[in-house]
């Protein structure tokens, strides 16, 4: 089917063409831009609407649709067709030989502009903007929602327009555009391996400080006399980690520092005792009177004076009676 109609609204060029793909002619350079070919009667009717430079257009898929922008590179296309790149085929989702709507429009200078890369290997590059800058002067506009490609070093990159400023159309021919990327459709955060159970244990265990255990005090317990006298000199007693215990008062107001001292003082006189008994009470041993001390050297008189063991000794009797 064949269109060689024109459409006017005023100063409006509006024309329907078959499209095809940039390798139908030998014209490689179109891939890497935003620039179709159309017919020489384009031109001429352009003209003759004295159309502002640089010229841009609107193509339209009706059936869908689908709207994207781009300049114009040449007027040598047959009549009824025009060649556009491939990605920009897609972005429209046209067919060889689909009909699409060409109209002239006059679009805003861009201010700002965020791109997302397919890959991740984009930002691999060791300055993407630069080599952004370099692909995009083969361009005339972006439109939000479009896939631009960006060729380099023998590599294919898709890039999706994700917005412009100041609208979804923008020329970026002489214009300072601010530029900013988007992460990546195909990067997926690392994750973060978690500590099992078992490793968090010992952690927990080292925070935990153990108290000091006591050590071993020899003979830690008060002298005491076989004979029961009180001792001449009496040694301080050693010094323990119950000791060191804070002192605290009981219900009578006394301090159990206090209490301590009077159960030794009570341990002082009475039974022998190994170690110290402190939770023992031992019966309290009434003091000595006065002139024990004579009692005591006449007792051992006495037992000294007593008769050693002598055999034989007791009664006889008779077995007759």
């Amino acid at each position: 089917m064949f269109f060689d109609g024109y459409h006017y609204h005023g100063t409006t060029f509006e024309q329907s063409y078959r499209c095809y793909p940039a390798s139908f002619i030998d014209k490689p350079q179109i891939e890497s831009g935003d620039k179709i070919i159309m017919p020489p009667s384009a031109l001429d009717r352009l003209a003759s609407l004295h159309i502002d430079y640089p010229m841009l257009f609107e193509l339209r898929n009706a059936g869908i649709e689908r709207v994207s922008h781009c300049g114009v590179l040449e007027f040598i296309a047959e009549e009824g067709m025009i060649y556009m790149p491939y990605w920009m085929m897609q972005n429209l989702l046209l067919q060889e030989g689909d009909i699409v709507r060409v109209r002239n429009v006059t679009l805003p200078k861009g201010t700002y502009v965020k791109l997302q890369p397919h890959t991740k290997d984009f930002l691999d590059i060791s300055n993407p903007k630069a080599i952004l800058e370099t692909a995009l002067r083969n361009y005339s506009c972006l439109t939000t929602g479009d896939s631009i490609m960006v060729p380099y070093n023998n590599k294919k990159y898709f890039i999706d327009i994700v917005e412009t400023k100041p609208a979804n159309g923008i020329s970026i021919i002489e214009t300072d555009c601010e530029v900013d990327f988007a992460t990546p459709l195909d990067y997926k955060e690392p994750e973060r391996t978690t500590a099992p159970a078992a490793a968090k244990g010992p952690a927990k265990a080292e925070e935990v400080v153990d108290e000091p255990e006591p050590k071993f005090n020899p003979f830690t317990g008060s002298g005491r006399r076989l004979d029961g006298r009180p001792l001449a000199y009496e040694p301080p007693p050693a010094s323990s980690p119950k000791d060191k215990q804070p002192v605290v008062a009981n219900g009578n107001g006394q301090s159990s520092a206090a209490s301590s001292s009077e159960k030794a003082a009570r341990q002082a006189h009475g039974k022998l005792v190994f170690g110290s008994n402190a939770n023992r009470a031992p019966k309290e041993a009434t003091p000595p009177k006065v002139g024990a001390g004579k009692e005591t050297k006449q007792e051992e008189q006495e037992k000294k004076e007593e008769p050693k063991f002598q055999a034989f000794t007791g009664k006889k009797y008779s077995l007759r009676g």
